[in-house]
């Protein structure tokens, strides 16, 4: 069996060690020497995009916030469902995660980042969330493991009561909020509720049609 080629190295914000691997054509993200994510298996980051997309695909210049680059799948999802007068932002607080997709991952989901209806915002998406108001049509959140946490504590923060409130407050009337989760978690359904919400959970397969195994996307929209 072929070993693993380290293609690069950094540290997420609270000292996390990431790298970037390939193998024999599929390549993997590590966070504390753990597989984050793979080229391999990417259905349900699509599925993502798909659902939280639903409604501003058919207007006429919506504005979409991804938060949480990964390999660019879910980005490239919601390029190819949105209309040309859209506008979509990217929120990646780690450099080499945008580096690593202007790069080696590029061609994976094909250079979704060339596209000239994204752009890229450094900040950390709990950050871009607070300070926008009536900002988004949609809101797609793909950060750490989803509510439950992965590779740190502080995105818990994102998925608490204030982040579904900032959520909320940036988010326009008719918004929508898709959450990508590797778990079912009905805490977090009810916290989406009382935050104003109507939420539904989406099971979907890691390779959708090939299977693999289930992740949950979290749909929720503004009560009247």
């Amino acid at each position: 069996m072929r070993p693993w080629e380290l293609l690069g190295e950094t540290e997420a914000p609270d000292g996390t060690a990431m790298a970037l691997t390939r193998r024999s054509g599929e390549y993997v993200i590590l966070a504390g020497g753990e597989s984050l994510m793979s080229s391999r298996m990417h259905g349900s980051e699509e599925a993502l995009a798909t659902l939280g997309c639903e409604d501003a695909r058919h207007l006429e210049a919506p504005h979409v916030l991804v938060g949480g680059l990964g390999m660019g799948f879910t980005l490239r999802a919601a390029l190819d469902l949105l209309p040309p007068g859209a506008t979509v932002t990217v929120a990646e607080l780690i450099p080499a995660v945008v580096d690593w997709n202007r790069g080696p991952l590029g061609p994976l989901a094909h250079h979704p980042l060339k596209d000239p209806r994204v752009r890229v915002d450094p900040r950390d998406v709990r950050l871009v969330l607070e300070t926008a108001t009536a900002a988004f049509d949609a809101v797609l959140l793909d950060v750490d493991n989803g509510p439950a946490p992965f590779t740190s504590d502080d995105n818990a923060t994102l998925y608490a009561d204030r982040g579904i409130a900032a959520i909320r407050r940036a988010l326009r009337p008719d918004g929508v909020l898709a959450v990508w989760s590797a778990r079912e978690d009905r805490k977090f359904e009810q916290r989406l509720r009382y935050g104003g919400f109507r939420a539904r959970a989406e099971r979907v397969r890691g390779r959708l049609r090939k299977g693999g195994p289930h992740h949950v996307i979290f749909v929720a929209t503004l009560e009247a």
